[in-house]
């Protein structure tokens, strides 16, 4: 079907509540959505593409048809929805791969068995412990027993290895008996991984009892090498716990979620609290989303679909659309009630801000970049209240000596990241003298002319996510009509410094936004101030260098500034000119004999 003949087929559907699906020229279904009315909902796909990101409107060039199911509430359109999505998977649906298995804790067999955790079970006479469902949970458990146990973790086989080479830095570190180095006994290294496997099966409450009766056995019986090995095993429990209370809520059970978006790629995050401790975290990278609220609603719908513990308490870093239908549908599937927070303090959101840095942690990692560098740019979204993330920042400075030598320098700033091959430099044509916020106009104004006129090689058919001016509000407010009646939309801040020179605040229309308490924010924007500062200068100096040397030149008769430009564009230097004879003068395109003879003579005086 032609896109007119889907709109006339959407525009006679009810206005009722229901599931609609939409295929391709195979049939195959590549999206399916529900709608409180479906005719107001299927219709907008098929108007106007002003209104729809580059996604939506990517699907809608590949429907060709599409079904509906009618239901009696928005409710029972969900439910449809989630079932029919898991059942079909479609290309254009936010999808969630489920690729959690079970998960082991496997016990070698032989002279020295080793520990490690498994996604399944072998026929290699090996002793496995689980199933478990988290790989979080199990990883952390052979972690710490290991650490625990000072059992080994590396690749080294025993006894083939053992007394072979020295101890590597956990064993110099003490985390490691070192069986390499034959510090242990194998009757005594066998003896650790019997205790292992019990603090395994048995957990740390029930082991620490066991272990302080020995301890008390042998300290009576004066083994007191033995019972300080105890009591060390007994201490590192302890200070595990320790540990792990830091990572501990006061509410028995709680999930957290995290979304965090870029232009690209999302980063969709979730740590799982039970019995007040952390005990799973899961992430899946996706495609970026153009509707956060949308987009969390739709995630958390489609992660409990695929998870059958849902909790009483679930916390989230955003709103959520429809948020009372979620919590409907939410609670139809456990059973009891649940709670939808969104934390402003406490501890609660000291949760969601660890979820947040994991999400951003994840992110840089696929995007190649540091979690530090991806945290900053979320913070700055948050705070400059942006709709995406800025990875891609533009910077303008102004730099004059009293009005003379006007120039602009602009840099880019790419994930947080300097991009020097994105750098350009203008001087001031339009006018003569101070006036930096005329300045900064025509700077924006060129600067888009490129956008608009360049080829697709230019750096300048980028759009920027943000544009950070070196000024306060007066420079905001002058640049905004500009950048408007160019038929753009792009966010423009500016940077304000002390009387220092030290950046103090971010400038807007309506004011000053404080960033010395968001310190993220505030090390991102300082870096770019100063390197635009630093790039506009540079080029000012040069510039005025120039202007200096040619100064000199037009003190000639018949030199002006063209002839002097294109002398110390030929000769670089003004020692070059002075040492230069009449014929190589003369060889310059625009410098007659007479003006060579002459400028012979000025710098010879003859």
């Amino acid at each position: 079907m032609t896109k007119k003949e889907l709109r006339k087929k959407a525009m006679a559907l009810p206005l009722m509540p229901g599931v609609y699906i939409m295929k391709n020229k195979d049939k195959k279904i590549i999206y399916i959505g529900k709608a409180k009315k479906l005719k107001n909902r299927v219709s907008s796909y098929f108007g106007s593409d002003s209104n729809h990101s580059l996604k939506v409107i990517k699907m809608v060039e590949n429907v060709d048809d599409f079904d509906y199911i009618l239901c009696d509430s928005e409710f029972e359109a969900l439910v449809l929805e989630c079932s029919l999505i898991k059942q079909h998977q479609p290309k254009y649906n936010i999808l969630l791969k489920d690729d959690k298995g079970y998960n082991y804790i496997k016990i070698t067999k032989g002279e020295f068995p080793r520990i490690s955790e498994c996604k399944r079970v072998d026929d290699d006479g090996a002793t496995y412990i689980g199933p478990y469902t988290s790989t979080f949970s199990v990883k952390q458990a052979v972690d710490e027993t290991l650490k625990i146990f000072k059992l080994p973790r590396c690749s080294k086989q025993f006894p083939r290895d053992y007394k072979k080479s020295r101890p590597c830095l956990n064993g110099f570190m003490n985390l490691c008996s070192a069986p390499c180095a034959g510090r242990i006994k194998q009757e005594e290294y066998v003896n650790n991984v019997k205790d292992a496997v019990s603090f395994l099966k048995g957990g740390s409450v029930k082991t620490v009892k066991q272990m302080q009766q020995q301890m008390q056995e042998c300290a009576e019986n004066l083994q007191f090498e033995e019972a300080a090995k105890l009591r060390d095993r007994i201490k590192a429990i302890k200070n595990l716990e320790e540990r792990q209370k830091v990572v501990s809520i006061n509410v028995p059970e709680e999930d957290v979620f995290a979304l965090v978006n870029s232009n690209k790629k999302a980063c969709f995050e979730v740590i799982r609290f039970e019995y007040g401790k952390l005990t799973d975290s899961e992430y899946w990278i996706i495609d970026a989303v153009d509707d956060l609220p949308q987009s969390r609603f739709e995630l958390i719908g489609r992660y409990y679909s695929m998870r059958q513990r849902i909790p009483a308490r679930i916390a989230v870093d955003g709103d959520i659309e429809d948020e009372k239908l979620l919590i409907q549908y939410l609670e139809s599937k456990r059973g009891k009630k649940v709670e939808l927070i969104h934390p402003q303090k406490g501890e609660h959101l000291s949760i969601v801000q660890m979820c947040i840095s994991n999400a951003n942690e994840h992110l840089a990692q696929q995007q190649g970049r540091l979690g530090r560098e991806i945290a900053a740019l979320e913070e700055l979204r948050k705070l400059l209240n942006l709709e995406k993330m800025p990875e891609y920042i533009e910077s303008y400075d102004i730099s004059h000596t009293f009005g003379a030598d006007n120039v602009a320098g602009m840099v880019v700033f790419h994930n947080g990241r300097p991009m020097k091959s994105a750098y350009k430099r203008f001087s001031i044509k339009g006018f003569e003298g101070q006036n930096d916020v005329g300045s900064m106009q025509e700077v924006l104004e060129r600067r888009f002319n490129h956008y608009y006129n360049d080829d697709e090689n230019s750096t300048f058919k980028i759009l920027p996510d943000l544009i950070l001016l070196d000024g306060g509000e007066a420079q905001v407010n002058a640049v905004l009509p500009v950048i408007a009646s160019m038929g753009l939309n792009v966010p423009v801040f500016g940077m304000v410094k002390d009387s220092k020179h030290r950046t103090r605040a971010i400038a807007c229309t309506g004011g000053e936004i404080e960033i010395n308490a968001h310190r993220q924010v505030f090390t991102l924007v300082s870096s770019i101030q100063e390197e635009v500062h630093r790039f506009a200068v540079t080029y000012h100096h040069k510039k005025h260098k120039q202007s200096s040397l040619s100064t000199s030149l037009t003190k000639i008769n018949g030199i002006g500034d063209a002839k002097a430009k294109a002398l110390l564009k030929h000769f670089k230097t003004i020692t070059a000119v002075k040492q230069a004879s009449a014929q190589a003068l003369a060889a310059i395109p625009g410098i007659s004999r007479k003006n060579a003879d002459d400028i012979y003579n000025f710098y010879h005086k003859l």
